[in-house]
C-alpha cells in the first residue's frame, strides 16, 4: 500500500509539471572554444527541460566549466566552476526530478546526470552523447533505469561539441577526465597551477527561441529498452563514468 501510494505520488507530480509547458525550446551554449545550440524536447521531457531552464533562467550554468571528457562516449559540465585554482567549486543546485527516459542516448543528444542506484536523482549536471550509446557498452538506454535525453545538437553544432572532446584530459585529486587546453602532460607532471585559461568554461546558456514546437521537425528517436526493474536497480557500472567520481570528491570537501 505504501509503494502504491509513492508511485501515485510520484506520477501525479509528472502530471503536474507537464501541465506546465515550459517556454523555451532553443538554447544556445556559448563556451570559450565556440557556441553551440540544443533544442529542448519540452513536449516530450516537460520535467527534464523546464528542470533544466530553471538553471539558465537563474544563472547558475553560467561561468560553469565542463569537468569530465571520456572519449568516444561523452562530455560533461553544469556542476561545477573553477574558481581561481582547484578543488572545482560546486554551483547550487535544486531539488532533484523525476525520471523521464522517453528517447533514446543516441549521439548529438543531451542527457542528464543522476547518482547511481536512483533513477529520480538528477539534478543540475548534463552530458552529451558523443555517440550512439543506447544499447553498446555502456547501454545508456537500460541501465540505472536509463538515462532522459533531454535535447539534440544540429550536426554542425556538434563541431565544437568535438572540439571540447578532442581535448587531452588530466586526472587530479578527486577529479577524473578534466578536458583542458594550453596544458601539456609535461605540465601535469610538473604541478604546473591551472588557470581560467585551461578549462573549458560555459559562460553562458541562453534562450534564443521560445516556440513551442520548434523540435517538430527533429524526429528524435524512442528509446525502446526501457529497463526490468532489477536490470535499473542493481546495475552500477556508470557509477564511475558519470558524476560517481565528483560526488566522492564532494562528500570529502564536506
Amino acid at each position: 500500500m505504501i509503494k502504491n501510494k509513492c508511485v501515485t505520488a510520484v506520477v501525479a507530480a509528472t502530471m503536474l509539471l507537464a501541465s506546465q509547458q515550459a517556454a523555451a525550446t532553443i538554447v544556445q551554449v556559448k563556451t570559450s572554444l565556440g557556441d553551440f545550440e540544443v533544442n529542448l524536447f519540452d513536449q516530450t521531457t516537460p520535467v527534464t527541460v523546464q528542470n533544466f531552464l530553471a538553471y539558465v533562467n537563474s544563472g547558475r550554468y553560467d561561468q560553469t566549466i565542463v569537468h569530465r571528457s571520456v572519449p568516444g562516449f561523452i562530455i560533461q559540465g553544469g556542476g561545477f566552476r573553477f574558481v581561481e585554482q582547484l578543488p572545482l567549486t560546486p554551483i547550487q543546485t535544486n531539488a532533484a526530478i523525476v525520471n523521464e527516459p522517453k528517447l533514446s542516448n543516441v549521439r548529438a543528444t543531451i542527457a542528464m546526470a543522476k547518482v547511481s542506484g536512483n533513477p529520480n536523482s538528477a539534478t543540475s549536471q548534463w552530458f552529451i552523447n558523443l555517440a550512439d550509446n543506447s544499447a553498446g557498452s555502456p547501454k545508456l538506454d537500460t541501465v540505472e533505469g536509463a538515462y532522459t535525453v533531454f535535447g539534440q545538437i544540429s550536426a554542425a553544432d556538434m563541431e565544437v561539441v568535438m572540439a571540447i572532446a578532442n581535448l587531452p584530459t588530466y586526472s587530479f585529486n578527486g577529479i577524473q577526465g578534466l578536458p583542458l587546453r594550453n596544458y601539456t602532460a609535461d605540465d601535469r607532471a610538473n604541478n604546473v597551477p591551472l588557470s581560467i585559461a585551461n578549462v573549458v568554461t560555459v559562460e553562458s546558456i541562453t534562450v534564443v527561441d521560445a516556440r513551442a514546437n520548434s523540435a517538430s521537425g527533429l524526429n528524435p528517436k524512442p528509446n525502446t529498452l526501457l529497463p526490468d526493474p532489477e536490470e535499473s536497480s542493481g546495475s552500477s557500472s556508470l557509477w564511475l563514468l558519470l558524476l560517481g567520481p565528483l560526488l566522492w570528491w564532494r562528500r570529502r570537501q564536506q
